[in-house]
């Protein structure tokens, strides 16, 4: 009996003992996950309990039971080392680029740069010595319709220019509707005259004369037109689009719908609006060169500016703003 009594009163330490370590068990399929307090702190024991063989990784509390988990884990290791970190960057930029849209839409888009022209009047014909009314009969000359070259004379502003994907967003094209401005800065005074007829016989409403330049500080044509431009895009990175290097070129259709010629004299101020004789249609042959968001523009019309009298031919030059 008193045998009897030690055994038990041992059995009942060694359960009190067990008790006290509070051990948790779970098990998943052939696998066991044990946790249990030891030294104050949580200890995690996973073993594979469906094989006699195992080896022992322990992580900080976490303890792995299994078989071959060294062979496994210099198997990772291994592979991990074989990476090439160079390509890395590359496999990210790949999971982070989104595909370039089918469309894609710039709104307001405008432009700053110089509006000219090639004057190619023969100024010995009658049409362009009838266009000049001068009362002692000289004849005119290019001097007559000279331009200031250093001023900002040509400004525009586009609603919306889209961008359509034809050929993997490689090839696309490119149009869109605004407003161009075209303001040409005159050194000289020569005025136009739509209310009357010149000295000279012709069959015009429109004329010009001359002023005396030195009573003339700033005497400038404002042509302005509604503008749907239609070009051939070369993008030549479309995953890079916003720093990409590209190259349009087309054409663009122009409906003039309203002009005038505003004078700064000795007299004051002087603004008369009229279309004169400027011709109400447009086409241009135009461009675009660019890196990223910064673009260059340009445009030369393919008939002249005038309906008589004069034959210049407009261009403009620039610099392009979008997104």
């Amino acid at each position: 009996m008193l045998l009897g009594s030690f055994s038990l009163k041992g059995l009942a330490q060694q359960t009190d003992s067990i008790i006290i370590k509070k051990i948790d068990t779970i098990k998943v399929g052939g696998m066991t996950i044990i946790k249990s307090m030891g030294d104050n702190r949580k200890e995690i024991f996973i073993a594979d309990t469906s094989i006699r063989k195992s080896d022992t990784i322990k992580f900080g509390t976490i303890t792995i039971i299994g078989k071959d988990i060294g062979k496994k884990v210099d198997e990772l290791t291994k592979k991990v080392e074989d990476i090439d970190l160079s390509k890395l960057g590359e496999l990210k930029d790949r999971l982070l680029k989104k595909k370039p849209k089918k469309v894609s839409t710039n709104w307001f888009v405008f432009d700053i740069g110089y509006a000219g022209y090639t004057d190619k009047t023969d100024y010995s014909s009658f049409d362009a010595r009838a266009f000049m009314a001068s009362p002692l009969n000289e004849p005119p000359t290019s001097n007559d319709f000279a331009l200031r070259t250093s001023r900002v004379s040509n400004f525009n502003l586009w609603f919306f220019i889209q961008r359509l994907s034809l050929i993997k967003s490689t090839v696309n094209l490119k149009y869109g509707f605004g407003i161009e401005s075209n303001n040409y800065f005159f050194k000289t005074g020569i005025t136009y005259v739509d209310d009357g007829m010149p000295t000279a016989a012709i069959i015009s409403p429109v004329y010009t004369k001359r002023k005396d330049p030195g009573s003339v500080s700033k005497n400038k044509l404002v042509a302005n037109y509604f503008t749907v431009p239609m070009m051939i895009n070369i993008n030549t990175n479309p995953m890079k689009a916003k720093s990409a290097f590209q190259v349009s070129f087309g054409v663009s259709g122009g409906y003039l719908f309203g002009a005038w010629q505003k004078q700064r004299t000795t007299n004051g101020k002087d603004k008369t609006k009229s279309e004169f004789n400027l011709e109400p249609f447009k086409l241009s042959y135009i461009g675009e060169l660019g890196l990223g968001k910064v673009k260059l523009y340009g445009s030369v019309a393919s008939g002249k500016m005038h309906q008589y009298g004069v034959n210049q031919v407009p261009y403009t030059v620039g610099v392009r703003f979008s997104n």
